[in-house]
């Protein structure tokens, strides 16, 4: 059996279990010294400024939208693929989502839809890193200068990823990072950060993740509850360092995947269209999706679908009546991810693409 997925710590483990035992035996828990330690890494691999920790990565993206003044009577353009949570934190923050189709190579944003789909209520575009795949963020960032809109970029499944050699998150305003379990940067349970290279910017975040409050119970304006504990930023502070050499690792994974897959006619492979692809999935294509899936599960390979359905026809959407995106709405009905993820058997992915070609 070749699982789609691994989250036991293996080489971690040991630095997992000093850092637990670490907070524990500190007895504090929340906003201490775990935390300003972990942004302050975190920050410096993402070359930014300042990183904030908050509760989820759908946190991340709603903060950082009211930080910076996005609300009410707002709209957002971004990604029909996505996880809906992209959405759903457009809709937190009070702004209205705004669908633009993506580009078919790259799935993720395309920019000539999000230059089209610009309304004078639009306040800001969030691009989504799908699958460790940068948005073409040079684009995308022109249309914004042109409309003079913000970005906040969702980097949920993008830790370290760059596109044109810049790191993802430094085009924008503002980054949001997810720490889900499965995440190239994982905790032990939910987590996000927000990265900006404004310390301003910052400072409001840190007010809003924590109630809003300029000082102990004095609350200057309208925040929520959304706090990165200590005992998950101290996890991630042990699995930091290792980072890099996973990352080379889904790299290595992801291009052995490739080769192996150039000559067979069971699949399409979406192509490499920026070396700082960081691989948090491998996604493929196919007009007979489902049976295949069901082939590979029959030989004892683990697949999942991201995402089957589009947020443009997510029901919890409906009242945002979401443009039509035709290519989200096919790349949906195809994609199938494989497994990927740095503890992979050495022989999986030749059996992987040896199942395939049986098929």
């Amino acid at each position: 059996m070749i699982s789609f997925l691994q989250l036991t710590p293996r080489e971690d483990a040991s630095a997992v279990r000093e850092a637990v035992e670490r907070v524990v035996a500190r007895g504090w828990f929340i906003l201490g010294p775990e935390l300003e330690a972990f942004e302050e890494e975190f920050a410096a691999a993402c070359q930014a400024t300042a990183a904030v920790g908050v509760g989820t990565g759908t946190d991340a993206l709603a903060i950082a939208l009211r930080a910076l003044g996005i609300g009410r009577g707002d709209e957002v353009i971004t990604s029909p693929l996505s996880a809906a949570y992209s959405a759903l934190a457009i809709m937190m923050a009070g702004a209205r989502p705004v669908f633009a189709d993506i580009d078919p190579e790259r799935l993720t944003l395309d920019p000539q839809a999000a230059a089209a789909a610009v309304s004078p209520r639009t306040a800001a575009i969030m691009p989504v890193h799908l699958y460790g795949q940068p948005a073409d963020m040079t684009a995308i960032a022109d249309v914004a200068s042109r409309h003079g809109l913000a970005i906040v970029e969702d980097c949920c499944q993008a830790h370290l990823a760059t596109c044109a050699g810049r790191p993802v998150g430094s085009f924008g305003v503002a980054a949001a990072y997810s720490f889900y379990p499965t995440k190239n940067l994982g905790a032990l349970g939910d987590g996000g950060a927000i990265t900006t290279g404004d310390r301003d910017l910052a400072a409001r975040v840190k007010r809003l993740r924590n109630g809003g409050q300029s000082d102990r119970y004095l609350h200057a304006e309208f925040g929520v509850n959304s706090r990165l504990d200590e005992m998950q930023a101290a996890i991630l502070r042990a699995r930091l360092p290792l980072l890099p050499g996973w990352t080379a690792r889904r790299r290595e994974l992801g291009r052995e995947y490739r080769v192996r897959l150039s000559s067979q006619q069971t699949v399409t492979v979406p192509p490499l269209r920026d070396d700082g692809h960081v691989y948090h999935l491998f996604p493929v294509r196919s007009s007979t999706r489902d049976g295949l899936q069901a082939a590979l599960r029959a030989r004892g390979i683990e697949t999942l679908i991201h995402y089957p359905v589009p947020i443009t026809k997510q029901p919890a959407l409906a009242s945002e009546q979401p443009a039509d995106c035709p290519v989200a709405n096919r790349v949906c009905n195809e994609i199938l991810s494989l497994p990927l993820y740095p503890s992979l058997p050495a022989d999986a992915i030749e059996r992987v693409a040896e199942a395939l070609a049986s098929i």
